[in-house]
């Protein structure tokens, strides 16, 4: 099951902006969510053939020296909308269980295959 595509789509001629001396698609639209020292942007942009895709990028900050200073770590992912249903019935089942399921009983599965090798 492939839910990503593991390369960033081709820049448009027409809707590429500059950043930081990065083209980047235009945002047609954009949700950010404000977590402790991350931010998660949920960035709905078109490819090269117009079809939409969702960018979804997590902004951490992170500090780069004693002097207060800091920066930006940013990891993204590209979710096209071909996958968008395999993609929401995961996280859906994937929230699910985490809400459902009580924390002292979650134990990840190289925890398990430690505990039957040793």
């Amino acid at each position: 099951m492939l839910f990503f595509k593991k390369s960033a789509p081709t820049p448009t001629e027409t809707k590429e902006t500059e950043t930081s001396g990065v083209k980047e698609k235009e945002i047609l639209y954009s949700k950010a969510v404000k977590a402790g020292k991350r931010i998660y942007y949920l960035d709905v942009k078109k490819d090269k053939k117009d079809d939409l895709f969702i960018a979804i990028t997590e902004s951490k900050k992170k500090p780069t020296g004693t002097d207060g200073q800091f920066a930006f770590e940013k990891h993204k992912i590209f979710l096209y909308k071909e996958d968008f249903e395999k993609f929401e019935e995961a996280l859906t089942e994937v929230l699910t269980y985490i809400r459902t399921t009580p924390h002292n009983e979650l134990e990840s599965e190289s925890e398990k295959e430690n505990e039957s090798a040793g």
